[in-house]
């Protein structure tokens, strides 16, 4: 029986995913451009600010059920986060849109309900809400990824045989020499204690010192910047960024489709493609901003809400300090330094929805110095988009301070879409 359901959830997600995707490129947002470059800035060294909440004058985000059709179950979700929770449904399932949602000679029916397992689908995202709210006190710590780890049919059986656990350090409690073993219960001798970890405070100092130190940040007012994106399935794109303190930006990409541009002036930012163009306001303006702004990957100390804890760990061989805390936007995040050059070498930011935690990371190599600041050249992202789960990010040109024309960073005037 709970096999069944586990199933019926694995149909619900996926074709929930489906209809967000369809309903967010109904609203002008291209998919696989939006949410690559979001990242893409990230990865890309562009700094991604702390956000702060929305002023009490700013309008309020709409939700899904307000913009999109036959919204039953996820009412009261913010439309900013309908194609990462989307996203996030078929990378658990490990399905795509055409599994619950309808598809007439290519054209998609995303509010049919003619499917059986998008009704599946609805039942089992009613558990999970009813999960977090009746029996884990509003946690949102079991999702459908919890039971499901990419499959359409989640694994309630071990498989066998099991792996054979190795050997403790120093064997304690296994044979020894002359077939004796150690009294049981007998006391161990403990592990060398592991010394104490640099605080918070001298992980994001020595990190400050790393990319050139606070004079030469100081000096830092513009940037402007080229390079390729380069996508999952092998496409290449070509992109400008431009930067003004604290926060000013523009940014260009040519796609097959024509291209595909974003600014913000200071106050009002917008997004304009093919089909015209549209202000980016609500919700999906903090992540907006996050993205795109000069100082994100430098000052991070302001992004943390409270003091981050810190600890050891390892990726790959590579030793890394950690600071995992909450950003003053409400989103987990986690940062990982090298513990030898003190570079930033990851960041990993958990966006919490109704239906889990929605996990982005990005990967920082090629560190260059530019006028006395470093920035990384190269950054490799990673997310829950199953199209396209990982790009890398290349600078081939970064300037520092160089004359930026503020008209740029100015919502233009509207355009008449075109013709399908």
């Amino acid at each position: 029986m709970k096999l069944n359901i586990l199933r019926l959830v694995v149909a619900a997600l996926c074709g929930t995913s489906a209809l967000m995707v369809i309903a967010n490129v109904r609203a002008q947002k291209s998919l696989p451009v939006r949410s690559n470059f979001a990242v893409s800035l990230t990865s890309l060294g562009i700094a991604v600010p702390a956000q702060t909440p929305a002023a009490t004058t700013a309008p309020q985000e709409q939700t899904v059920e307000q913009v999109e059709k036959n919204i039953k179950v996820l009412t009261g979700m913010p439309q900013s986060q309908l194609i990462p929770v989307m996203n996030f449904f078929a990378a658990s399932m490990g399905r795509r849109c055409n599994f619950c949602h309808v598809n007439n000679n290519g054209q998609w029916d995303y509010a049919a309900d003619t499917k059986p397992e998008k009704n599946t689908a609805r039942e089992m995202i009613k558990m999970v809400l009813d999960l977090h709210k009746q029996t884990f006190n509003g946690s949102t710590d079991i999702s459908c990824f919890t039971c499901h780890r990419g499959r359409n049919q989640p694994q309630s059986v071990p498989t066998l045989p099991l792996p054979v656990p190795s050997p403790p350090p120093g064997n304690p409690g296994g044979p020894r020499p002359g077939g004796a073993t150690p009294p049981a219960g007998q006391p161990q001798a403990s592990p060398t204690p592991r010394p104490a970890g640099p605080s918070a405070d001298d992980i994001l100092k020595k990190y400050v010192e790393a990319i050139g130190g606070q004079a030469a940040i100081d000096k830092l007012k513009t940037r402007a910047a080229k390079g390729t994106i380069v996508q999952a399935n092998g496409n290449s794109l070509q992109f400008e960024l431009y930067q003004t303190a604290p926060d000013k930006f523009y940014f260009l990409v040519t796609t097959p489709q024509g291209p595909f541009e974003r600014g913000f002036d200071g106050q009002i930012a917008w997004e304009k493609n093919a089909r015209g163009v549209r202000e980016v306001t609500g919700g999906e303006l903090a992540n907006f901003k996050a993205g795109n702004s000069l100082f994100s990957l430098i000052n991070l100390k302001e992004q943390y809400a409270r003091p981050p804890r810190a600890r050891r760990d390892k990726i790959g061989d590579r030793d890394v300090f950690v600071l995992d805390g909450m950003t003053t936007d409400g989103k987990r995040m986690r940062l990982y330094f090298d513990a030898v050059t003190g570079l930033l070498v990851r960041r990993v930011t958990f966006t919490t929805s109704m239906v889990g935690l929605i996990p982005d990371q990005v990967d920082f190599e090629d560190y260059r110095e530019i006028d006395g600041v470093k920035f990384p050249f190269t950054g490799r992202a990673s997310t829950i988009e199953v199209g396209n789960p990982v790009s890398t990010r290349t600078f081939s040109e970064i300037k520092v301070n160089p004359s930026v024309d503020d008209s740029k960073f100015k919502m233009p005037p509207a355009v008449k879409p075109a013709s399908p």
